[in-house]
């Protein structure tokens, strides 16, 4: 049975109109524009606001794009995947939602959750269904409303996370240019580090849960600093060794933007010059599922057909990995 390769063949994104400065922030919390530089590199992030507004709303703004902008009838996309660590609801799924939203009934939509890494998880079970034959047209998408589970008295997690939604289109290649290999792991004794203590079947929303403010973000930074550095070193790596590339074969890492000093570290480790690494973590901030496709989208016009890219994402549960691709056109 002929084997298609996957290619993305358009990409999209969006963010909200209010933007969260450093300066903003210092009015909140015990904190300043030099601190929060120097130690995450974030400058400013979008906040979504609004009544009833959720991760879908986003999603659908990025999905619609995404549609116009590569000439797509909503009616051919025959599955959508939405990352997201911020649901709209516990069910419906928040793809559910986009999908009505934009059209695309012929679909069948489904989320994903593996936190920050999820939009690589995503990215590569969507492959699998092209590559089987299956579909001809996948829809990506991560969107993350991260400013509803942000605690803005916290200093430690509140100047880190901006909201946002990026989504890409998969088609099938029409050459070998496209996703070649990935690399996914996750190790769950990592949770206790990173997560959100209450809002799950575990610990249902009550009056107590809710006076200890445990439906928020809880993070200790130095040891997830540690295995987010490791993990995503080692993922880039593997998916090196396993393709027979070294650092200088790689036109572009695609990280996700979790910190500055982090994306650094990856990079460096892979003996990649600045110049090769996207960052837009000092405009949006860690949009979590948000923050890959929103870079590609911003650096689209730079990408050439045939270039190789490495995506490389660390997240809470823990999970990690990274995903090798060819780019498909020219930006």
């Amino acid at each position: 049975m002929q084997k298609f390769k996957a290619a993305i063949t358009g990409v999209a994104g969006y963010v909200p109109d209010y933007i969260l400065t450093n300066q903003e922030l210092e009015g909140m919390i015990n904190t300043n524009d030099e601190w929060i530089t120097s130690r995450t590199g974030i400058k400013t992030r979008h906040i979504l606001k609004g009544e009833n507004m959720g991760s879908s709303h986003m999603g659908v703004k990025a999905v619609q794009i995404l549609l116009e902008k590569t000439n797509t009838n909503p009616d051919d996309i025959e599955l959508l995947i939405c990352a997201t660590t911020t649901p709209d609801f516990v069910f419906p799924a928040t793809a559910n939602l986009i999908a009505a939203e934009v059209g695309a009934f012929n679909a069948f939509s489904y989320d994903m959750q593996a936190a920050c890494s999820g939009f690589l998880y995503a990215l590569w079970t969507a492959t699998q269904f092209i590559q089987a034959g299956t579909y001809k047209k996948v829809v990506v998408v991560g969107a993350d409303k991260m400013s509803s589970i942000i605690d803005y008295t916290d200093r430690a997690t509140s100047i880190i996370f901006g909201d946002g939604a990026g989504a890409v289109l998969l088609e099938p290649s029409q050459d070998e240019d496209g996703i070649h290999d990935a690399f996914l792991r996750s190790d769950g004794r990592g949770w206790t580090h990173l997560h959100q203590k209450a809002g799950g079947s575990r610990r249902p929303p009550t009056i107590e849960t809710i006076q200890n403010r445990e439906h928020y973000v809880y993070q200790e930074g130095a040891i997830v600093f540690r295995h987010a550095v490791t993990g995503m070193a080692q993922a880039a790596e593997e998916i090196l060794k396993r393709n027979q590339l070294k650092g200088a074969d790689v036109d572009w890492l695609v990280p996700h933007q979790a910190n500055k000093r982090i994306i650094e570290a990856t990079a460096q480790k892979m003996e990649l010059p600045d110049s090769k690494v996207m960052i837009t973590i000092d405009r949006y901030g860690n949009t979590t599922n948000a923050s890959i496709p929103l870079s590609l989208r911003d650096y689209e016009g730079q990408l050439k057909k045939g270039q190789k890219l490495v995506f490389a994402a660390f997240g809470g549960g823990f999970t990690w990995g990274a995903i090798y691709a060819t780019w498909a056109y020219n930006g």
